[in-house]
């Protein structure tokens, strides 16, 4: 099954008195559909999926897969640093509904390489829809290699990364080595042009969230060879997504959100309210954008 060429958005999850707010999520979503979101991604790190209880994740991934009701792909993250677990959450999902999976390499406990290949094909091995590996080295400590992801790309279930490295040459190789429908997509939001022009196929995007049309735009613009607005527009993005990392994700965005008036409510701890020095620098990166006023 083919998965996305575009914009997914690494979604918010609204909360309310401590529990998942669906009424907001669902109007989420229906705004990214009209806004021209390519995917929604759900449970990911941009949807505090570490904070949220096994019950919450499934519920939020039905929910979902039932609110999208097949208009656009559902990518669901069930991955972790259990193998079993990853197993658990992405049968779930693949019950439910899912189009496809963000499988995260196993965090804390790390791996080697061998290991990865051990744990990304026993959770290939469970499943019948399509898995996007996950590789963030700047939050789980492990980088997986090219060459490691090469040998994965092999396996008729793995079909895509999400490449958050930030490192150009790996993301070079991979493309060097992976085959022509295999999807690779920028995990950084700043890097969505540099990638495309190495066989990329979108974004799994934070500043979608806040700017789904630009994102979307972006990345189609590319698609149909407009490089110089895809540019133009990577370029015009670039000191607002700086403001979304001001302080580790989804911190700045969730409070970008409410400050357009999304009502996505609290962060969990161990995430808290930006400093107000922090708090101004975004405000003026979001009037300078024009998405406040």
């Amino acid at each position: 099954m083919k998965l996305f060429r575009g914009s997914g958005v690494a979604i918010v999850t609204p909360f309310k008195d401590d529990k998942v707010n669906f009424e907001k999520l669902g109007e989420l979503i229906e705004w990214h559909i009209k806004q021209g979101t390519d995917a929604i991604v759900v449970c990911g790190t941009t949807g505090e999926a570490s904070t949220m209880s096994d019950d919450e994740k499934k519920e939020t991934i039905k929910f979902t897969v039932e609110k999208v009701n097949k208009r656009i792909p559902v990518i669901a993250g069930t991955g972790n640093n259990c193998t079993a677990h990853s197993i658990e959450m992405s049968k779930y999902a693949e019950k439910v509904g899912a189009d496809g999976l963000l499988v995260i390499t196993p965090y804390y406990n790390k791996s080697t390489q061998k290991g990865l290949i051990a744990h990304f094909t026993a959770v290939a091995d469970a499943v019948n829809i399509p898995i996007i590996i996950y590789n963030v080295p700047g939050r789980t400590g492990v980088n997986i290699l090219p060459s490691t992801l090469a040998t994965l790309a092999k396996h008729p279930n793995i079909k895509g990364i999400k490449e958050a490295s930030g490192n150009i040459s790996q993301i070079a190789e991979i493309a060097r080595l992976v085959p022509d429908d295999f999807y690779i997509y920028s995990g950084n939001d700043d890097m969505v042009v540099p990638l495309m022009s190495l066989k990329g196929d979108g974004v799994i995007s934070v500043i979608a969230n806040i700017a789904p049309k630009d994102t979307h735009d972006m990345v189609q613009k590319f698609i149909d060879g407009d490089i110089k607005g895809a540019c133009e527009l990577q370029l015009k993005m670039k000191p607002l997504i700086d403001a979304l990392f001001i302080e580790v994700n989804p911190i700045p965005v969730k409070t970008a959100m409410n400050l357009m008036g999304f009502e996505m409510g609290n962060l969990r701890l161990p995430l808290v309210d930006m400093s107000d020095k922090n708090l101004e620098i975004l405000k003026n990166r979001m009037k300078d954008y024009g998405i406040l006023e």
